[in-house]
């Protein structure tokens, strides 16, 4: 819901009544993740997405019209599902709710936390419609309908908020973990991910463009405050001067593993003492740019540094995939191919050439 929260709270603010359809789950090949979401504003405008347009109709009409919330499954069934199906094969569920002010009161609370780029998750009971509570790490707002059912979704959905997960989780009707007859949806609103990406060059400002596009917080870093400026990079979040190494190592402790570090400096003084501390992160992606030739000088100074070899291998070097890029533009598609590729263990060939599943 992230990508329609704040238009979202715009309307309901303006005491309009929004028609929600939220996608709670997914089984095998579906177009959207749980947590998904379309808004049926009065007016009939409409904003987001559940399925990539396979079942939009249907659930448009479902948020216009039913005053009562609903759990709908669509999925490949019948001789109608090219109308109201999902053509790629898959099935998901999908919430559908009307929200405003008076049965979502906690709404504004939760854009100013997702605004300060603080973690918070939201509760709803789909078999019990009406039901939400809002959790955040330190506290919580709203009920369930009893204490014991509190207690144990908010432990659970803090367990989720943790990992950036979204799910159904499955209870009891007085929340017991071993029961069934409540099920809750909870909606993690993480903070996005970091993209880091060290040498203010035309590379950069493609890669922040397009890491802005897929939906990271993205830093642009270099040690030359001539060249590292907001106005040579608006796409960027910040942009910091500094040595890549050195503020690297300062924010350390704030990286997880959804982070990706891209080094587009291709020169040693910069590249080799910051990878020295890149290889060494917890993080999920470090890439480095640079020839065939630089990438072995590169393996070389690093080995004299001290790293392991299995540091070493966790590097993507040269950075991107075989695309046959030339532009800055392309080789930032490259490189986004390959992280996007690395986080789901893609393989990076053609979908034509392949059988696997397209969702894995």
């Amino acid at each position: 819901m992230r990508d329609v929260l704040f238009e979202l709270a715009e309307r309901v603010d303006c005491g309009e009544t929004v028609g929600v359809g939220t996608v709670v789950a997914t089984f095998s090949s579906a177009p959207r993740p749980p947590g998904a979401a379309m808004l049926v504003a009065p007016d009939g405008t409409v904003t987001g997405s559940v399925s990539g347009g396979c079942v939009e109709g249907a659930v448009y009409e479902l948020a216009q019209g039913s005053e009562t919330p609903v759990l709908q499954r669509y999925g490949v069934s019948d001789d109608d599902a090219f109308a109201v199906g999902l053509t790629c094969g898959g099935i998901i569920d999908i919430y559908v709710e009307k929200i405003n002010r008076e049965n979502f009161p906690e709404l504004p609370d939760v854009v100013e936390t997702v605004r300060a780029e603080q973690p918070v998750a939201i509760a709803t009971v789909i078999t019990s419609p009406g039901r939400r509570m809002v959790i955040w790490p330190d506290r919580r707002a709203g009920t369930l309908g009893s204490a014991r059912a509190d207690d144990a979704v908010t432990d659970d959905a803090r367990g989720m908020l943790a990992s950036g997960r979204s799910g159904v989780l499955h209870y009891g009707p007085d929340g017991q973990r071993r029961g069934e007859g409540m099920d809750v949806f909870v909606n993690s609103f993480e903070p996005p991910p970091r993209l880091l990406v060290f040498g203010a060059i035309d590379f950069a400002a493609a890669m922040a463009r397009l890491g802005s596009f897929l939906g990271y917080r993205v830093t642009v870093c270099d040690a030359r405050p001539v060249f590292a400026t907001k106005t040579r990079f608006p796409e960027a979040d910040e942009v910091i001067v500094d040595w890549p190494h050195r503020y690297l190592a300062k924010i350390a402790d704030k990286l997880d593993e959804r982070t990706v570090i891209a080094v587009l400096t291709h020169d040693p003084k910069f590249d080799v003492p910051l990878l020295e501390v890149a290889l060494r992160l917890k993080v999920g992606y470090v890439g480095a740019m640079g020839s065939r030739r630089t990438h072995e000088d590169r393996l070389a100074r690093l080995r004299e540094a001290g790293l392991t070899e299995s540091e070493l291998a966790t590097l993507s070097s040269p950075i991107g995939l075989d695309l046959g890029a030339r532009t800055p533009e392309e080789t930032a598609v490259s490189i986004a191919a390959e992280i996007i590729s690395r986080r789901w263990n893609g393989s990076g060939s053609r979908l034509s050439e392949l059988s696997l599943p397209i969702h894995r």
